[in-house]
């Protein structure tokens, strides 16, 4: 079994599921749904979930069940588009076909979103009607149809242009650095020699790590306010007005953020997520207005001088966009447009009505008996698929345009795997391969933000966009060579690179991302000290931790499940008539599928009733698992994280849980073990105190079981001789 950094595989190109509707998302676009109606099996019978046999027959279903189902099946309805139910097929049919369209039809359905019609050919076909509706279905709203512009050309200094200042971090980074001390610095980078120390500022933990750096470590800078910012003058005013002072967590981070320095925050909260945003944003414009500001500024010197002149600035990359923002949704791409307006204040906004279109979707779905966090991820125009250019000039932000005449791009990691393209898909009779990523070849600045959301996509799409960056262009694009910088020319750029990550937690993924960049200014990880979640359960019970031992990560699905098979499952068959409301939560999908295997085809479990609710399950499926469990037809219910993170479903009739793996999201710890106990509580389904939790962890799930045991404990558990850990 392959260990937890394979999450995509079988989770398909976003949410797996069967969300349909707006953006062409769900089963009807291909490849990215269920799939269709299998009607033919051959071989043996396979059932993913056993129900209790009853004496009544299916039309003499209790009306309390009925009602329960209709009700489940509207709350789903509720939090999902408006979508036909599809026929009920056997669920691990219908998995094992979605599974192999996704690999085969998704990317070829995807594809269509960027090959074009001509304008005729689409304007004839709108005017004859012709047009079917998948075709229209498969539009894509981000399309842009315009020539390259090639290097700024402008000549005329703009207003607010500033005087060299060589103690900003953008010239001693980007513009004219230390070439001898950048030397030593790339040399430890490529021998993986880092110095790293650790601190606390405001509450914070700092982990930083300098290459090659061994001088005494020095106490981490901290801001009071933008005046301490080397800024643009046209954003001095505006930061000021909007922010004036930093809070504790501003002081912390904004040093190392406008030092260029690579950042991994671990503490995003949707309170917190604004200040976060204007940060990052107040980061990129400035540099993207320093960067347009010296490439002006030389235009005009060289325009004065004539052709005689010996000036030869190094002032460009290979191509114009310099920011790239990595986001999960188009309410999110949303959030960054009016931030980004709300420090520039520009007079004109070429394609705004455009942009509030495509992007903005003001219906309100969610009430507020919704988490805060689902609220801040899923609110708005929730589609995983877009892509947009941002460029700015003088007085004017232009959206939708061109790449390679843009700024700014923002991205989901599907839209821009999609722009980027493939080199499975290229065209035969033209010769030319199926990848574009020459746009990514001059990024200075990338900036993943709500990375824990992005996990809960494909996150080989983020490994897939990183592989591309910083890549030596393949063709020219209007290159003026001449005044690229050296360390473009010499393939260092990935050196100069600065990459910003914004998550609610870290992982294993996103620290091996931040491990694989390779700025020479070095990084710095942010995270706050934990208390613990199961301090944070608001209902007394009784919480069992037992540790497993696993001799390596490798090895450890196979110990885990060998484990819980060994040790759980034994006494689950022996007091089945007392396992009602046995929730076992799986927070990876192939962990998933293995387990649901086991109950469904192993003689030791076939006595035991269960049901399942993934991601994959639809609507009707998920309420229908609902609904036996609750009635005590499913005894035990198989229940994933990502089908909680996208649902958030409120299950009803929980006694007792067994997380399989600790969840990710120390938010869903408390929320299944707490709340779902608590539910149970209040509807006289358990006794006050008589629910229990057991969770199975390894020492490999180090990062998991700090966020719920808390900082101070998780050593202890991971250490001491004993491996069964009681809380009340």
């Amino acid at each position: 079994m392959p260990g937890r950094g394979n999450r995509g595989g079988p989770r398909g190109g976003s949410r797996g599921g069967s969300r349909g509707g707006r953006g062409g998302r769900g089963g009807s676009r291909g490849g990215r749904g269920r799939g269709g109606t299998m009607k033919r099996s051959y071989g043996p019978k396979f059932d993913s979930q056993r129900v209790a046999e009853i004496e009544e027959s299916e039309s003499e279903v209790s009306s309390e069940e009925q009602s329960q189902s209709e009700a489940f099946s509207s709350e789903g309805e509720d939090s999902e588009m408006e979508d036909e139910p599809q026929a009920y097929t056997k669920p691990y049919l219908a998995l094992m076909q979605s599974l192999a369209q996704e690999k085969e039809a998704a990317p070829r359905a995807k594809r269509r979103k960027l090959d074009h019609q001509p304008a005729a050919e689409t304007e004839t076909q709108a005017a004859d009607g012709s047009e079917d509706e998948s075709g229209a279905e498969d539009q894509d709203v981000d399309f842009v149809e315009e020539p390259e512009e090639g290097p700024e050309t402008e000549v005329v200094l703009e207003d607010d242009s500033d005087d060299e200042d060589l103690t900003d971090p953008f010239e001693t980074h980007i513009v004219n650095p230390d070439q001898v001390a950048v030397g030593q610095r790339l040399k430890a980078v490529k021998s993986k020699d880092y110095a790293t120390t650790q601190a606390e500022v405001n509450g914070w933990r700092l982990t930083t790590s300098i290459p090659g750096d061994k001088s005494k470590p020095s106490q981490p800078q901290t801001m009071t306010g933008p005046s301490s910012l080397k800024l643009k003058k046209k954003l001095v005013d505006t930061s000021a007005k909007i922010r004036p002072n930093f809070d504790k967590l501003e002081q912390v981070l904004y040093p190392t953020t406008f030092g260029y320095q690579d950042l991994l925050f671990c503490g995003r909260t949707p309170r917190n997520a604004q200040s976060l945003r204007r940060m990052y944003c107040l980061h990129a414009v400035n540099h993207v207005f320093k960067t347009r500001d010296r490439v002006i500024k030389n235009n005009a010197k060289l325009a004065k001088e004539g052709e005689e002149t010996t000036f030869e600035p190094r002032d460009q990359g290979f191509t114009r966009p310099k920011i790239l923002m990595i986001l999960p949704t188009r309410q999110s791409a949303v959030h960054v447009v009016n931030t980004i307006c709300s420090l520039t204040e520009p007079d004109q906004q070429e394609h705004r009505k455009r942009f509030d279109d495509s992007y903005i979707d003001k219906e309100v779905k969610f009430g507020a008996e919704r988490p805060e966090d689902f609220r801040d991820l899923f609110e708005g125009n929730d589609d995983d698929m877009f892509r947009v250019g941002v460029k700015f000039t003088r007085k004017t932000i232009k959206y939708f345009a061109q790449f390679y005449n843009s700024d700014i791009l923002l991205a989901s990691p599907l839209g821009l795997r999609m722009a980027i393209g493939s080199e499975d898909n290229h065209d035969k009779k033209s010769k030319q391969k199926g990848v574009d990523s020459d746009f990514l070849s001059s990024i200075e600045m990338v900036i993943v933000d709500q990375a824990d959301a992005l996990l809960m996509q494909n996150w080989e799409h983020i490994e897939y966009i990183f592989s591309y960056l910083n890549l030596q262009p393949r063709e020219a694009h209007g290159c003026e060579f001449n005044r690229v910088r050296e360390w473009y020319l010499n393939n260092q750029a990935a050196h100069y690179r600065q990459t910003l990550i914004f998550s609610a937690f870290n992982t294993p993924e996103l620290a091996e991302l931040q491990r694989s960049c390779a700025n020479w200014a070095g990084r710095v990880r942010v995270q706050p000290e934990y208390n613990g979640a199961i301090q944070e359960l608001g209902v007394k019970a009784k919480q069992t931790f037992s540790r497993f031992e696993a001799p390596s990560i490798a090895a450890e699905p196979d110990a885990r499940f060998e484990y819980f098979t060994s040790a759980v499952v034994p006494t689950l068959v022996k007091r089945q008539r007392d396992m009602s409301g046995t929730l076992i939560f799986v927070p990876s999908y192939l962990d998933f599928v293995r387990v649901r295997n086991y109950f469904a085809t192993n003689a030791a479990v076939a006595s035991l009733t269960f049901g399942v609710i993934s991601e994959y399950a639809d609507v009707p499926e998920a309420s229908r698992a609902r609904s036996h469990f609750l009635n005590g037809r499913h005894k035990v219910l198989l229940y994933t994280e990502r089908a909680h993170h996208f649902r958030r479903y409120a299950l009803a009739g929980v006694q007792r849980i067994i997380m399989y793996g600790l969840p990710d999201n120390p938010i869903f710890y408390r929320e299944i073990a707490g709340g779902y106990l608590a539910k149970s509580e209040q509807d006289s389904k358990i006794e006050p105190g008589s629910g229990s939790v057991r969770v199975l962890f390894s020492r490999y799930d180090l990062l998991k079981l700090e966020r719920v045991v808390g900082s101070k404990r998780v050593g202890k558990m991971i250490r001491e001789k004993g491996d069964t850990f009681d809380f009340v």
